[in-house]
């Protein structure tokens, strides 16, 4: 196996968020202002030989629906890529707290494996593949912060001044994709 780098996969928050409609298919429309924090999972990569591609959390117990896999494979079904990698992730960001940790880990692994497999795809190719896997997918992949509608998929580069967080999560959390399609 011959070793990529460390990716960090940041959380966000969303400074308010405002539905203004919803789709056919069941996803709400948003306005909202999304903004990256100094808090990440890491993700380590290792190219492997043939198509296989494997997962470890070093931290936490592997979600059934990984979303790193996921989008190893959809990177994979959309560029016909033979290549395979090991993804290690140092699971940092809790789940089901709405701070995108799924997201962020599927962006970061969509932007990894695009440089290490050489695909040479850009930002937008990557992020139509991102969408269908998490409305916040493009804004990690667009990686700053951002005035945002649609899904999450309309992204509007903006500054915001330095501000002290403090962000708490209660013992019980919400399925942010459940909650994105729900009434």
């Amino acid at each position: 196996m011959k070793a990529l780098y460390d990716v960090p996969a940041p959380a966000k928050i969303n400074t308010f968020l405002h539905i203004v409609g919803r789709r056919p298919d069941g996803y709400h429309l948003l306005q909202s202002v999304f903004a990256l924090l100094d808090w990440c999972d890491t993700l380590h990569f290792e190219l492997r030989s043939g198509p296989q591609v494997s997962r470890e959390d070093l931290l936490a117990p592997l979600p059934a629906d990984d979303l790193c896999l996921r989008a190893a494979r959809a990177l994979q079904e959309a560029t016909g890529c033979a290549q395979g990698a090991h993804i290690s992730v140092a699971k940092v960001l809790p789940a089901e707290a709405g701070l995108g940790g799924g997201s962020s880990d599927c962006a970061s692994t969509l932007l990894a494996l695009n440089r290490l497999w050489q695909l040479g795809l850009t930002r937008a190719q990557l992020s139509a593949i991102g969408l269908r896997l998490g409305a916040d997918v493009p804004f990690f992949l667009f990686g700053r912060n951002a005035w945002v509608e649609g899904v999450g998929e309309q992204l509007t580069a903006i500054d915001l001044p330095p501000t002290p967080l403090v962000v708490a999560k209660p013992a019980a959390g919400v399925s942010t994709a459940g909650y994105g399609r729900s009434a």
